[in-house]
């Protein structure tokens, strides 16, 4: 898995800073980028002030809002000037990105209101390698970034997005600026950090799917693993998650978790769901723990966090997990957070409706 860092900024930068340099003797403020609406000396600042914000509330660990202050070019600042200011950035996010513990998370909006340091490397990488693409547009430069780079961009940012054929213009055409062939325009777009919930000892971290297929494919998905790996369930729960993002029906909300515990930032299990809700608003759920971590409550603790964070949503009603006849632990575990065995009637329309396996049985919590 080619995790993001620093590195990827600075390539983006990089990139950004070449392509542009061959214009630097044009008048940036008399040309429109692209399709946005700011000229292009008013998109490269942009640039530069969204990546000085995201290094500052990362190496700040700002919560509830940006850092107070936003960048201004000294009067009389040319575009060779400007391009300095975004080298710089660029270097002060890259240098926030290495250097912050990989358990940090700091304020962005989109859509749970923080990212984590991979999160902000990946944002920050978006920012430059699509509005480089604007300002080429507009100043009539060539720009095509190195395909790994907007790969990254996908899978660290755009789990809801199909992968296509090749990474760059799937990332245009997922963004608003271009077609993708078989796939309508898009008119309206967010990135997607991952959902993160605490609980009491764990923090539920959701995987990406770079580190789903990191996982799947038997590396660590980018976590330091109690008992050096991850347990096979886990791997297994990957796989499926890497599929439905590769079939475009992956939704961020409804995948995969990685338990991480808070002492020490090691991961001990993992947990997640089988899909989305269904029409009656039912889902279910998963997990499994690394051998060492049994038997310490981590299991019931996640399930129960998970589970309240799902029942708190206007979508689901009811949230289910199988379990084998025999399995008298994992069945302590379900009633501890709160599950209780469904009825003989419950268990029969599981079995014809949802194909649960004979062998099993069914735990309800909610609905």
């Amino acid at each position: 898995m080619r995790a993001m860092s620093g590195d990827q900024v600075t390539e983006a930068v990089r990139g950004c800073v070449t392509t542009l340099r061959a214009a630097v003797d044009r008048d940036w403020s008399a040309v429109r980028a692209g399709r946005l609406d700011w000229d292009c000396h008013a998109t490269a600042v942009h640039v530069a002030d969204d990546l000085l914000a995201y290094a500052a509330n990362l190496a700040g660990r700002a919560r509830d809002a940006y850092v107070p202050f936003e960048l201004r070019l000294d009067d009389g600042t040319g575009n060779d000037g400007l391009l300095h200011v975004i080298e710089t950035t660029g270097a002060l996010l890259a240098a926030a990105v290495d250097t912050a513990d990989p358990r940090v998370r700091a304020f962005h909006p989109y859509p749970f209101r923080s990212a984590d340091r991979e999160g902000f490397a990946a944002m920050g990488v978006a920012e430059v390698l699509l509005h480089t693409h604007d300002m080429a547009e507009g100043l009539g430069l060539d720009h095509t970034p190195a395909e790994g780079l907007a790969e990254s961009v996908l899978t660290w940012l755009f789990p809801h997005v199909q992968p296509g054929p090749e990474a760059w213009p799937t990332l245009l055409w997922a963004t608003g600026r271009g077609e993708l062939e078989g796939r309508p325009a898009v008119d309206a777009w967010r990135w997607h950090n991952n959902l993160v919930i605490p609980a009491e000892r764990l923090t539920l971290t959701g995987l990406r799917p770079a580190a789903a297929r990191d996982l799947r494919l038997g590396g660590d998905g980018g976590f330091t693993w109690l008992g050096g790996a991850p347990y096979e369930g886990t791997r297994e729960a990957a796989g499926f998650m890497v599929k439905a993002y590769e079939a475009g029906v992956h939704r961020p909300d409804f995948g995969v978790f990685t338990l991480v515990r808070a002492e020490d930032g090691l991961a001990v299990g993992g947990i997640g769901f089988h899909g989305t809700p269904d029409t009656e608003g039912r889902v279910e759920i998963g997990y499994d723990l690394v051998p060492e971590a049994r038997g310490q409550g981590y299991a019931t603790e996640a399930l129960r966090a998970l589970t309240q964070w799902a029942l708190a949503r206007d979508d689901v009603h009811s949230v289910v997990a199988t379990v084998e006849a025999d399995n008298a632990p994992s069945q302590r575990v379900l009633a501890r957070a709160g599950f209780h065995r469904a009825g003989t009637e419950q268990e029969e329309a599981a079995r014809e409706e949802h194909g649960m396996a004979s062998g099993l049985r069914l735990y309800v919590h909610g609905g």
